[in-house]
């Protein structure tokens, strides 16, 4: 019985052994890490070079008729938008009889604060 445990703890300690070997061996041979980062560095810019050599720009016109789709859609999205936020008011204004006037509203809270100050000074 003394044997195997023996050759168990054996076992295991060479593995140890063996696995602490391979982790000094893995980090002699690389460089440090600013030899690293520059070799990255270096790499990066090397490939960001090749591929702006493969951009396609596009020609004036299909820049030109990009521009004029792209403002027609606007265009017609701004109108439905508009067309949309009148019906809504409209249909609020009718629902409440309400009259958007801003001086009116405006002499109705001047008249409003007014009375409330006027009860205070009062009592």
């Amino acid at each position: 019985m003394a044997k195997d445990k023996n050759s168990e703890a054996a076992k295991k300690v060479a593995d140890a052994e063996k696995a602490s070997k391979k982790k000094t061996a893995k980090n002699d041979g690389k460089p440090n890490v600013f030899v690293r980062a520059a070799k990255a560095v270096a790499k990066f810019f090397k490939d960001l070079k090749g591929e702006t050599k493969k951009i396609v720009w596009p020609g004036a016109k299909l820049v030109l008729k990009n521009t004029g789709i792209v403002l027609a859609v606007v265009l017609v999205v701004g109108i439905v938008i508009w067309a949309i936020d009148f019906a809504c008011s409209a249909g609020l204004g009718a629902i409440f009889s309400i009259d958007t006037g801003a001086g009116e509203v405006a002499a109705e809270v001047t008249e409003a604060i007014s009375n409330i100050a006027s009860t205070t000074a009062a009592g």
